[in-house]
């Protein structure tokens, strides 16, 4: 019998954005535990924003683990909050999503370092060189060195973990970042945004660094912060086609507000028609265009079979994808696919 250290993980109460949370316990067992061996927990609701003082109980439900890449014997157990009935608590969007295994999705989450209240290679009341050389940037004025061994470290510690950590980049302004993670089936693609938000902050504890989520944390000539959702289904991976995917088009467009509001919050901030975006109150798609809020990739459209993946690019940073997923499912299976 050997002891295992058990870091259980949910999302608090707190409005429009939740944070993270972790308590650990250290249980015994016989073998390594699967996700069936790991027990229900509970916690003080009422220190979360997700219970009254007088009746604090919350339950924490294990849905998915993980191997915590940083010791022995220790294990990431994801968890979706309960009531203490066994419903699922309001500030539970997990349990309401209605996934299917054939919904692929990829998410770019984009994120800023932040130390002493300024982005790394801000300068102490000033500003950097204005954007260009640091997308993909090399060399120190681009892009530093502690930024990109958080994000080399960060990439190691998700792939040691499992999860589908497919790749990172400096992005367009100093000090800021993205890492993509891919999932077949919303939850699970969904779950390990979660787990490598997790892992990412816990790691930048040790450089005395914060995550930036928010989606435009420079006012000015400054790109803000997106979590581009790339999906497909069966359907438009296998069959497509053009009068399938106008009608898909169509639908967003009809459901243009409902995914405003699920895509994060001050969306408006960065969702301005600049800096690589379509405007907030408009609906548009293009093939390649950076600036619409659907972007085509020219593998859709080759050889007119309208088949792949799309990419929605107004989700942003500080988005809920369990929530984002939700709305696009919920879209998608707006349109008849025979």
């Amino acid at each position: 019998m050997a002891k295992y250290r058990l870091d259980y993980i949910w999302l608090d109460g707190y409005e429009p954005v939740a944070n993270l949370r972790t308590k650990c316990q250290m249980k015994d067992f016989d073998n390594e535990p699967t996700l069936a061996d790991l027990p229900e927990w509970g916690f003080d609701g009422s220190s979360t924003l997700q219970a009254e003082g007088g009746s604090s109980d919350c339950i924490l439900k294990p849905v998915a683990s993980y191997p915590d890449p940083t010791r022995e014997n220790g294990i990431l157990v994801l968890c979706e909050v309960m009531n203490p009935d066994g419903t699922p608590h309001p500030s539970n969007h997990r349990a309401g999503i209605l996934d299917d295994e054939g919904t692929w999705f990829g998410f770019e989450q984009e994120y800023f370092l932040m130390q002493g209240g300024r982005p790394l290679g801000f300068p102490e009341g000033g500003y950097p060189e204005p954007q260009g050389e640091y997308y993909c940037g090399v060399g120190f004025k681009n892009v530093g060195s502690i930024g990109r061994e958080i994000a080399d470290i960060h990439l190691d510690l998700c792939i040691a973990a499992g999860i589908n950590h497919e790749g990172i980049n400096a992005e367009v302004a100093s000090g800021q970042w993205e890492f993509q993670i891919f999932g077949k089936g919303s939850k699970r693609a969904a779950d390990q945004i979660w787990v490598a938000r997790f892992l990412l902050q816990r790691l930048c504890e040790e450089f005395e660094v914060d995550v930036e989520y928010h989606c435009k944390p420079l006012k000015g000539d400054w790109n803000g912060s997106g979590m581009h959702a790339n999906f497909s289904t069966e359907h438009m991976r296998s069959t497509g086609g053009k009068d399938y995917f106008l009608k898909l088009m169509d639908a967003f467009e009809k459901n243009t507000a409902e995914h405003i509001a699920a895509y994060g919050p001050d969306n408006h901030l960065r969702l301005t028609g600049l800096h690589e975006t379509q405007s907030i109150d408009k609906f548009s798609w293009g093939v390649a265009d950076r600036g619409a809020s659907i972007r085509v990739p020219h593998s859709f459209v080759k050889e007119d079979a309208y088949k792949g993946y799309l990419e929605d690019r107004r989700p942003n940073s500080q988005g809920d994808p369990y929530q984002i997923a939700s709305r696009i499912l919920k879209t998608i299976g707006e349109v008849a696919t025979a």
